[in-house]
């Protein structure tokens, strides 16, 4: 039986997390009917048009995404003190984005924005009460990872039935979600996730591999290179969560990686899962590798079955028993792998 959300997500522990949604009907929902030949491949086209959008609503950046024919992965960042710092307005504009609200909160962005359809009558205190109190249910949504998929899922599921004319279920049940708990985790993750198309033989290359971020962010970076914009910032798609660099003091919020590092260690991985040759990246290993620590034979091993060696929250030791401590876990998940492959 599926765990509870909360017992898989703990911001006190950490803001990054791996979520996965599959189809009901995983033959062809999103992919190729092979009875009836009919393809479904422009619903993957919908889900990375949906996923890139939801982060101007909530407070939850896309760290990677790979959206294949029958699920989806994607790699989350709550932005927590983001949400914090909104005003009512701010959080009620996001809200309206994607619901209708209330009577009262149309009624306060409406005088907001000085519509026609808004009365000359101001809000009565209790009013005002109400619309405060409601617009901080919904910050709480805006940061809220099952809010997010909920949206994010819904909305794919009503267009998918509909251009079917049918009912019922598009995704399996409820999402399954992984905590990831330190770099060494993330990292492992997110090329998990950007190499999915690799490993499933639909791309030859990461920068083939469509509907992925890591094609997004290199034809991004390309495209911003020749038009000889040379700040990092503008070699990254405002899409998807910055590379920030490598952890220091007074560090802006974003990845802890250099992104030129990330590329390339999600090149030369892609290589070694495609000619299966484990263990010959040493001679080429990222920096990203040597400050976690993470043998190449290892990295492979991760890169290759993440979701298959890892069943719950991801990371070292200690922030694995932290984790469990504040989610009163009776036993600390993965806990052999992680200490086997991370170190």
């Amino acid at each position: 039986m599926p765990r509870p959300r909360k017992s898989q997500i703990s911001l006190v522990d950490t803001l990054y997390y791996h979520c996965i949604s599959r189809c009901v009907r995983r033959a062809f929902l999103c992919g190729e009917d092979k009875q009836t030949h009919q393809s479904y491949e422009h619903r993957r086209q919908w889900v990375e048009d949906k996923l890139l959008f939801l982060p101007q609503v909530f407070a939850i950046e896309v760290c990677a995404y790979a959206v294949m024919s029958n699920h989806t992965h994607l790699v989350l960042h709550v932005n927590e003190q983001k949400a914090l710092n909104w005003n009512t307005t701010e959080v009620l504009i996001r809200w309206h984005k994607v619901f209708k609200g209330t009577l009262l909160t149309q009624k306060y962005l409406s005088k907001i924005n000085n519509t026609q359809d808004s009365t000359n009558d101001p809000l009565t205190e209790s009013e005002q009460l109400t619309i405060e109190q409601t617009a901080q249910v919904y910050k709480q949504r805006l940061m809220d990872i099952s809010w997010f998929m909920r949206v994010l899922n819904e909305g794919i599921a009503r267009q998918a039935n509909k251009e079917d004319s049918c009912t019922g279920r598009f995704w399996e049940g409820r999402f399954k979600c992984q905590a990831l708990l330190d770099e060494a985790a993330l990292v492992s993750c997110m090329t998990y996730v950007d190499l999915n198309p690799v490993r499933a033989k639909m791309a030859t290359t990461p920068e083939t591999s469509d509907f992925t971020s890591i094609k997004h962010r290199i034809h991004h970076a390309i495209g911003q290179t020749k038009s000889t914009q040379h700040n990092i910032q503008n070699k990254q798609p405002s899409t998807l969560m910055l590379f920030v660099g490598n952890p220091r003091k007074d560090m802006p919020n974003g990845i802890p990686f250099e992104l030129k590092e990330y590329i390339e260690l999600v090149d030369i991985t892609g290589k070694c899962i495609r000619e299966d040759k484990a263990g010959h990246i040493s001679q080429h290993l990222p920096n990203i590798l040597t400050r976690l620590n993470i043998s190449e034979d290892n990295w492979l091993t991760i890169t290759k079955q993440f979701t298959k060696i890892f069943h719950g929250a991801v990371g070292h030791e200690h922030v694995l028993q932290s984790f469990s401590e504040n989610q009163q876990l009776k036993r600390r998940p993965n806990l052999s792998s992680c200490k086997r492959l991370l170190g």
